[in-house]
């Protein structure tokens, strides 16, 4: 289902989402760098994509060092607030932390799914744009086969503690779709949250 929302909604280019609320896209046309986090995504983007095409690991071996990168790239706890939009007024505690625990199970999942096409290849930044001192957009290329493909990369936190809370691959940035997917699910079933927590822990089917 939420590849078939991919691939009918190709999103603005450039489009930019924040972790707590969508925002209009800034004018980073002339935004300072950070290096910081080009080589946070530069060092902690490849080692996803080379455990992805890492032959010489059984799959279980694999996916425990997937899971361990995943969790040193991404801020999981900071996309499922956003993914929730308004909604994630309405958890209770509990649900919260049923939603978290089947939320990063879910995007881990989604997200490794989308990278899948780019598995073993090399990631190369070719720079940033610092919205803030700790929000900025890393630009890359990652070589498949004999060509390149963009992905980005937003990237939130201060020196030591940077965590991505989005990827744009193939002009889809995938938090957002997420959120679109996430609130349209909950929409439907007339603001019960617990329908999609049901959803993500039956493992994203129905």
């Amino acid at each position: 289902m939420l590849f078939d929302i991919i691939n009918r909604r190709r999103l603005i280019a450039g489009l930019i989402v924040g972790a707590a609320g969508a925002t209009a896209a800034p004018d980073l046309a002339h935004a300072a760098r950070s290096t910081e986090a080009e080589a946070f995504v530069a060092s902690e983007g490849q080692k996803v994509l080379a455990l992805l095409g890492d032959r010489s690991l059984s799959e279980v071996a694999r996916q425990s060092r997937l899971t361990a990168s995943m969790d040193a790239l991404a801020d999981f706890n900071r996309i499922s607030g956003f993914v929730l939009g308004r909604h994630a007024r309405a958890l209770a505690p509990a649900q919260r932390q049923r939603f978290n625990q089947a939320f990063r199970a879910h995007v881990q999942r989604v997200f490794l799914k989308q990278l899948a096409a780019y598995r073993g290849g090399q990631l190369r930044v070719t720079g940033s744009a610092a919205r803030s001192p700790t929000d900025a957009v890393v630009n890359s290329l990652v070589r498949v086969g004999s060509g390149d493909e963009a992905v980005s990369w937003r990237v939130l936190g201060a020196s030591g503690a940077l965590r991505v809370v989005d990827v744009q691959a193939k002009g889809v940035w995938l938090a957002i779709t997420l959120q679109q997917d996430f609130v349209s699910t909950i929409d439907n079933a007339r603001g019960d949250v617990e329908v999609l927590i049901r959803r993500l822990e039956s493992g994203g089917k129905g």
